[in-house]
């Protein structure tokens, strides 16, 4: 072998050398990528990896705002409650968790064994439990069971106003009522808090000490009176249980600016356990719900009839002892009467005499009046589920439709609706929007609500006053003598309504009302009362009126609106105008269907 072709052990161990540095260089510059990778390119992802792997954010109520009455007592309000929480991956026996848990919190084993045995690392096991159920639950020393703290609505009058308040659900969120409808000013911002954990899984902090600060949510500051609200939902219950009747609503109103004073719906419930009650217990009937208003409506027609100078409040009707036929059907009055004045007509309140004004008057006048006095459209108030009632629009009028809407048949309304109409009467002709929060507090102090400006009922001021006079009339000498208030004088309208069914109208379901305002010269407040179906007596001048008289009457006491000197004067004349010619409603006769209304 010649020298040349030899190689040294050296030369060979250089080239293993490079090769190992080589390779050592590749596998180092791949290490070095994939770190790169890992710390800056993803950091991110896998810092919330770990971040998810060591610690259990837990999202809790925020304190709500408080909602206070006009007078500045609390309607609801929010306190701290405990809910019973777990680490199911802490727990080393969930069938005996779940045994011991069910006994205490009243749920089913079953259940509380498949939540706690689940791979979740947090879990709600009963949300906002009671003080006593908490202290149980102590004592039972779980371990992977804890509290957190969170909030919960108390509502400290019970049922008082529930139906206007509403109800807050266990996840803290409003569900009915202006709980609801103020939903985002009321609910305070979460609080989240963080629970870290090591390798085994177990707690190394407490909730309290990593956590987002909880922001309480706004107050309101409402219209609604409590003690006012009191008298109203305890003179329903009363006329319920006196009448026999299916339900009951009372509204009372500031006839300035249609503020509610008082909303009470019967029946009701208790909002601390709302799910103890039924949904129809929870409706607000005074805004939801709408009826045929019956001679209530008289005062529509009434309006539309002076103002066209179609009618005058001494000229004669002939009642007809008692019913007409137009076009072949048959209406009655609920008594015969002969000649009536149109005054009269309203006191006595003679379906007859009133489509006869109609007649005079026209149907665009008598639609304009409806639409006027803000029937057929939500009256805006600051409450969810408003219904808008019924009311066709004009061309949709045919041969019987104003006949029929004269003695408030065939149309609908709402309790709200006809309160704001008779109090746009008796603050002169200002229709307002009504509504039940005057301020809201951020915590900033109480701001007042922004509200729209009342749009104008168009009537002269002789018609106002000269219509004002006229249900004065049937409080003192009228069906509604009942609704009658030593020292004031009281302006109003009785109204009994058949009700309609499937079938058509019932036979036996009536509504009985009375709506009135007082002091009648100097209007302060305005209330409508309505009983559903009451079956000791339907009229509502012996329903409804008296409850009128008992609860707006201590209204005014509660208030301070002194009694009127001259209450007891005999009622002024009302101003004969000149007569014009009013053109023929469509230039035929009309008919009107239905029983009597009064």
């Amino acid at each position: 072998m010649s020298g040349s072709d030899r190689r040294s052990p050296r030369s060979g161990l250089s080239a293993r050398v490079k090769l190992c540095v080589v390779l050592a260089a590749l596998w180092g510059l791949t290490v070095g990528w994939r770190l790169y990778q890992l710390q800056v390119e993803r950091h991110e992802h896998y810092a919330q990896r770990a971040s998810r792997q060591h610690e259990i954010e837990v999202a809790l109520d925020a304190p709500r705002g408080t909602i206070y009455d006009a007078r500045g007592r609390e309607l609801a309000v929010s306190v701290r409650v405990e809910s019973v929480v777990a680490n199911p991956s802490l727990i080393e026996d969930s069938a005996a968790a779940a045994t011991a848990l069910a006994s205490v919190l009243d749920l089913r084993a079953r259940d509380l064994e498949a939540l706690l045995s689940s791979d979740r690392d947090f879990v709600f096991v009963a949300r906002k439990v009671e003080p006593q159920v908490a202290a149980a639950v102590r004592e039972l020393d779980l371990g992977g069971v804890w509290f957190e703290e969170e909030s919960r609505r108390y509502y400290p009058m019970g049922g008082l106003a529930a139906n206007v308040l509403g109800f807050v659900g266990t996840d803290n969120r409003g569900l009915a009522g202006l709980e609801l409808q103020y939903d985002e000013v009321v609910a305070g911002q979460m609080v989240r808090r963080r629970t870290l954990r090591d390798g085994r899984r177990g707690r190394l902090t407490v909730p309290h000490a990593l956590a987002t600060r909880a922001v309480p949510g706004g107050d309101l500051h409402l219209t609604v009176d409590a003690a006012l609200q009191h008298m109203a939902e305890a003179g329903i219950a009363r006329a319920i249980e006196e009448w026999d009747a299916k339900a009951g609503i009372l509204v009372m109103l500031d006839v300035e600016d249609s503020a509610v004073l008082a909303m009470a719906s019967a029946p009701s419930f208790d909002p601390n356990r709302f799910g103890d009650f039924t949904p129809d217990d929870w409706r607000n009937r005074a805004v939801m719900d709408a009826y045929e208003p019956g001679s209530t409506f008289k005062m529509v027609t009434a309006a539309a009839a002076l103002d066209a100078l179609a009618v005058h409040p001494d000229d004669p009707f002939d009642c007809e002892l008692g019913g007409i036929t137009l076009a072949g059907i048959f209406i009655g009055d609920h008594k015969p009467f002969g000649v009536l004045t149109f005054r009269e007509v309203i006191e006595r309140s003679s379906n007859v005499g009133v489509i006869k004004a109609a007649l005079r008057t026209g149907a665009e006048p008598l639609h304009r009046s409806i639409v006027d006095f803000g029937f057929g459209r939500r009256t805006g108030v600051d409450l969810p589920g408003e219904s808008s009632g019924i009311v066709h629009p004009l061309e949709r009028w045919r041969g019987l439709a104003a006949a029929y809407a004269s003695f408030g048949h065939g149309l609908s309304i709402t309790p709200l609706q006809l309160a704001n109409a008779y109090a746009a009467l008796a603050n002169g002709g200002r229709l307002n929007r009504p509504y039940v929060v005057r301020a809201v507090d951020r915590g900033a102090g109480p701001e007042p609500v922004a509200r729209s400006e009342p749009e104008p009922v168009e009537l002269s001021p002789a018609t106002i006053q000269g219509l004002s006079r006229l249900l004065e009339g049937v409080v003192e000498r009228g069906t509604g003598t009942r609704a009658a208030i030593p020292g004031y004088r009281v302006a109003g309208k009785t109204g009994t309504a058949e009700k309609s069914d499937h079938t058509g109208y019932s036979a036996t379901g009536r509504l009985a009302t009375f709506v009135g305002f007082v002091p009648a010269r100097a209007p302060r407040l305005v209330a409508v009362v309505m009983l559903d179906e009451p079956r000791r007596s339907t009229g509502g001048g012996v329903v409804s009126a008296p409850v009128f008289r008992e609860v707006v009457g201590e209204a005014l006491l509660y208030l301070g609106i002194p009694p009127e000197r001259d209450a007891f004067e005999p009622t002024a004349r009302f101003v004969r105008l000149p007569a014009q010619r009013v053109p023929a409603l469509g230039g035929t006769r009309i008919a009107a269907a239905g029983g009597g209304r009064r």
